[in-house]
């Protein structure tokens, strides 16, 4: 079933909770006497219960009232000059017939007019299967409505390429790795967008190939765009994806929106949007269910993404909202050897998952993860809400340094509410590495057994109106006034 990117923006949940009348539903009482019986507890016990939780005041129109945007990431190109369909070029789209080498023709013809004012494809509706095949720049790539870009299920047309630099092998393999479905280079000025025309990776094959132990090379993305500048990414359906779904690499001023990401949940690293070693990145409006991470953060593994050296860096997640049970709504890492900094996520919806917000660390990293901030979240059965992690022992090769050890600083979470949640947050940090600087306001997790506490290990910073109470690690005066200076000045650059 499609869901609508926008369903998050478009009502608060506190109106959802109300039913969307004034005669209150059963859920919202339901709610509202949870809220009274934790207050009633908070002041027995001397902890203060969010204000803002108790009012429901996220904005009336929605979770922000003014739906700020960073779109404005993405430099608007003009119309295209040329304008042709794939059945230009003999193009079928019967479901059985392949296109391949019909997509590979059309976009080195519509190359040529790079220079004189750009090009788009049209691709209408019907079901066209196809093996991977390169973009262009100064190119527009429209699904139409009824619209199906099809995977083939032939591994011939997913050749095998050389590894990304930052990660010096396949992810998954030794050696290379298979294209993307939709891939590019060094572009600018691209367009990926439509009218909610589907994108199928068809996925099955690889993951049966996974599950058996069969996969000879790590499997290919369903779009991946390397080296590439000014991109937008809008009004589309990602499926089926055979590993991770939007991979943009050493990207800059990339946006995507409007997306519907879907896979089975039980697909393996079927990741939603994983922006890599890229600046400028703006993901905004989706939703997503996958078999891993919502959203991943990265920047490259070990030794080869130290050496390497391309951080991610001025990333806004905003309004995403979806479900994966075995992984995070949104992630840090672990591959984040080049470095992460300055990214906010916001307004967010996560349901029915393993963990909410999760940073994921290990000896051997390097790098840096510093100035994150994370605002504005609601969960619903979400087992551990937060969850800072290490020691996955997941490493290329035996060229790793097991001296190479992430630096952590700067984590803001605030204005968090996680209802039937079952564990208690676990923040682990690395012996000699520790997370510093943690800072949480307004976080109340709701549904735990009195006995759940928090567990810290190796991690110092300062919460206030945290529910249940805080590990003593997160209770240090020194940091509060820097912590709440923070969280009550959030601004974010939208240029």
């Amino acid at each position: 079933m499609y869901v609508n990117c926008k369903m998050d923006s478009e009502k608060s949940w506190f109106g959802a909770a109300m039913g969307g009348s004034t005669r209150p539903s059963w859920a919202f009482l339901l709610l509202l006497f949870t809220v009274i019986a934790v207050s009633f507890l908070q002041i027995r016990t001397k902890t203060v219960f969010p204000s803002w939780v108790v009012s429901g005041v996220v904005g009336e129109s929605g979770i922000s009232e003014e739906a700020p945007s960073c779109a404005g990431f993405f430099r608007a190109v003009p119309p295209r000059k040329v304008v042709m369909s794939i059945k230009d070029f003999g193009g079928v789209g019967d479901g059985v017939t392949s296109n391949t080498e019909t997509f590979r023709r059309a976009i080195r013809y519509m190359q040529s007019f790079g220079n004189k004012g750009g090009a788009q494809l049209n691709v209408p509706r019907g079901r066209w299967v196809t093996g991977s095949f390169n973009l262009t720049s100064n190119f527009t790539l429209f699904l139409e409505e009824g619209a199906e870009i099809l995977g083939s299920q032939d591994l011939k047309d997913w050749p095998i390429i050389e590894p990304l630099p930052s990660y010096g092998r396949g992810r998954e393999r030794l050696g290379g790795r298979h294209i993307s479905l939709i891939h590019g280079d060094a572009l600018t000025n691209v367009v990926i967008t439509g009218e909610n025309g589907t994108i199928d990776g068809q996925g099955k094959m690889w993951w049966e190939l996974w599950w058996n132990k069969t996969l000879e090379h790590t499997r290919g993305h369903l779009l991946e765009l390397k080296n590439s500048h000014n991109i937008l990414i809008s009004n589309l359906t990602f499926m089926n994806s055979p590993f991770w779904t939007i991979h943009p690499v050493y990207c800059s001023n990339v946006v995507i929106k409007d997306l519907t990401i879907l896979a089975p949940l039980n697909a393996p690293n079927t990741d939603g949007i994983d922006p890599d070693s890229s600046t400028s990145i703006c993901i905004e409006d989706c939703y997503i269910e996958s078999g891993d991470d919502l959203v991943a953060v990265k920047s490259g593994w070990d030794q080869y993404g130290i050496a390497m050296a391309r951080p991610s860096s001025n990333i806004i997640v905003r309004r995403v909202s979806g479900t994966t049970p075995t992984c995070s709504g949104v992630g840090i890492g672990s591959e984040m050897s080049g470095g992460i900094s300055n990214v906010t996520m916001e307004d967010l919806h996560i349901r029915d998952s393993a963990a909410g917000v999760r940073i994921k660390t290990d000896e051997g990293r390097g790098g840096y993860v510093v100035n994150i901030t994370i605002n504005n979240i609601r969960m619903e059965r979400v087992k551990m809400p937060i969850r800072f992690s290490r020691g996955s022992n997941d490493h290329p090769d035996d060229g790793w340094n097991p001296k190479a050890i992430p630096k952590i600083k700067g984590i803001f979470i605030s204005n968090v509410v996680s209802l039937n949640s079952t564990k208690a947050p676990h923040l682990e940090g690395i012996e000699g590495a520790p997370y510093e600087g943690i800072c949480m306001k307004n976080v109340t997790l709701l549904g735990l057994a009195p006995t759940a506490k928090w567990q810290c290990e190796f991690v110092s910073g300062f919460t206030d109106a945290v529910f249940p109470v805080s590990c003593p690690q997160l209770q240090s005066n020194v940091s509060s006034s820097w912590c709440l200076d923070h969280l009550q000045n959030l601004q974010i650059d939208y240029s």
